[in-house]
């Protein structure tokens, strides 16, 4: 048993070790919304660059009339990538509005950019 746990750990390290840096990307998935005043991009888990973990999380923002981030919700992601998203939303600042909206923003991690 102990074999197979220090072959699995030599594989994610070796794997890690030739991957290209990845990268965040964020879009809003609805057009017209409020507009981002100060974008913070997340940082990509060190654990999911090791594991070549890739693809795309969903985050539900509820923004207040002067333009912060009220609360989250995870909408869709792998579990190894969404709590770096939502960190970074949470430091979002938009531009101010009549009323408290609801948006969706989508990041996608990829490996190689």
């Amino acid at each position: 048993m102990r074999f197979r746990w220090t072959w699995i750990a030599a594989s994610i390290l070796s794997l890690g070790l030739t991957l290209s840096t990845a990268s965040a990307q964020t879009s809003s998935s609805e057009e017209g919304k409020r507009k981002v005043k100060v974008k913070t991009s997340p940082a990509y888990p060190e654990i999911a660059r090791h594991m070549n973990v890739t693809g795309k999380v969903k985050i539900e923002v509820i923004i207040t009339p002067d333009g912060k981030v009220r609360s989250t919700r995870v909408v869709g992601g792998h579990p190894l990538l969404v709590q770096a998203c939502q960190d970074a939303v949470k430091e979002w600042k938009f531009f101010p509005g009549p009323e408290e909206t609801v948006q969706t923003v989508e990041f996608d991690f990829r490996a190689g950019n």
